[in-house]
């Protein structure tokens, strides 16, 4: 053994191997290439371990996702309006967001029409109304008015109701701007709470690339393509509708409203909308919308109101696109004729009923809302139950793009996005070390 002065000298350098960084992107990807052929060798070699072990892998991680959601967006809803008093003509601000969530709604909505018109995806699927049963939950008018209101402030928490939590956030973060300082220990207690929340949920966001494997194996083992080839029109049509939202609207408003480059914003935008691809839950994606939305040169007072607002009622994929086409989906099904009244229906309960969504995964709320108005056959939506998982990764992806664009377009019109850092937004993911920091230094990867 030879003698510690015998040792070389290093002079402070270290021969440790280091492997290389893995972009973000590349880390989903893989993740969504090793889940197809996981997914694809369980379900054809009828490995059912494989199988129970992707479906694991899946739902914890949305699991671990949906636990921080009520708490989330009570306080996030709470900071958000607080910080509007920062932000000179708030109540403009305010104004701006709500009538663009819902004109890039009424937007998606006739896309979506279109598309069903055009296709009509009940045709030649071979499914009949005895395929179909009733929910075991449905959305109503009434509803949907007297449910905003809870009955006590425990168990809005309890049973996961978002609208009601946005409810007395609300009047909350109202009743902290009218008491002003004397609420300010309430607020500094409220802020260190949310960012809590962000920190733990950002190290549940880091293991994005695991949850996709088992999500997307768990679906692909489960469904196959023999169920997705009966669907194919309408899975298409979902899929197509929300690619030309995403990528024609979205841009031709950023191009020809904010008068910024389309490019810049996926750029920046991306590392949000992989995961809400792959969690399915805009409110799950929303710090990392936020941070996205800051990166891309929004005002962090302003940000911190839009995006957490856009996770609980902006849902162009869930609450415009698909309502529209599972409406024409499910009346070609049930052999019942759909006129303009009925269009015009879809396109009112998609711009005003958004927020029945709330944030979570799946669309059924708002499918149950828009069947009941037009009058159709609730057994419908059990049509589309099996196939949801495939189709909301695509839903919620759309909504939380449109989370983060309508941000940079308000802030844009109001002469107050940062330019600058608008033009140099790239797609790697922040570090969640920096949420308090400079822009500059929110460009650190993961």
């Amino acid at each position: 053994m030879c003698p510690l002065s015998s040792l070389p000298e290093t002079s402070g350098r270290t021969s440790s191997f280091r492997l290389p960084k893995v972009p973000f992107w590349a880390q989903i990807l893989l993740g969504l290439v090793l889940g197809v052929v996981f997914g694809w060798v369980a379900r054809s070699g009828d490995v059912g371990w494989l199988v129970t072990t992707l479906d694991k892998i899946g739902s914890i991680f949305v699991q671990l996702l949906k636990l921080a959601v009520a708490p989330l967006v009570f306080f996030a809803i709470l900071i958000s309006i607080t910080n509007l008093r920062n932000v000179s003509n708030a109540a403009r601000l305010a104004t701006r967001t709500l009538l663009w969530f819902m004109a890039t709604s009424l937007i998606a909505v006739a896309i979506g029409l279109a598309i069903g018109l055009l296709t009509n995806p009940g045709g030649g699927t071979g499914l009949t109304p005895k395929d179909g049963a009733k929910p075991d939950e449905a959305g109503s008018w009434l509803d949907f008015l007297t449910g905003i209101v809870p009955t006590d402030v425990i168990t809005p928490f309890t049973k996961l109701n978002v609208l009601q939590i946005v409810f007395m956030a609300a009047v909350a973060g109202v009743a902290a701007l009218q008491l002003g300082e004397k609420a300010q220990p309430i607020l500094t207690l409220s802020q260190s709470v949310l960012e809590l929340l962000q920190k733990a949920l950002w190290w549940v966001i880091r293991l994005a690339p695991l949850g996709s494997l088992g999500l997307i194996g768990s679906a692909i083992a489960e469904y196959g393509w023999n169920l997705i080839s009966k669907y194919a029109t309408f899975t298409a049509d979902v899929y197509i509708g929300c690619a030309l939202v995403m990528f024609g609207v979205y841009p031709l408003l950023l191009a020809t409203v904010a008068k910024v480059n389309p490019l810049s914003f996926f750029k920046g935008a991306w590392p949000a909308i992989q995961l809400a691809f792959v969690s399915r839950s805009s409110v799950g994606t929303m710090p990392l919308t936020q941070k996205v939305t800051e990166r891309l040169g929004v005002p962090k007072e302003y940000a911190s109101f839009a995006v957490p607002f856009g996770s609980t009622t902006k849902m162009d994929g869930c609450a415009s696109i698909y309502p529209a086409l599972a409406a024409i989906f499910i009346a070609e099904i049930f052999d019942v004729h759909l006129g303009i009244g009925d269009y015009l229906l879809i396109a009112f309960v998609s711009v005003i009923g958004s927020a029945a969504t709330a944030g979570l995964t799946g669309a059924t709320v708002m499918l149950t809302l828009t069947l009941s108005t037009l009058g159709l056959p609730l057994e419908g939506v059990g049509l589309l139950m099996a196939i949801d998982p495939v189709l909301d990764m695509m839903r919620t992806a759309t909504n939380v793009a449109g989370q983060a664009l309508v941000p940079v377009v308000v802030s844009a019109r109001e002469k107050i996005l940062d330019h600058d850092a608008y033009a140099h937004a790239t797609s790697s993911p922040l570090d969640d070390r920096d949420e308090a920091a400079e822009p500059e230094r929110q460009l650190a990867t993961v």
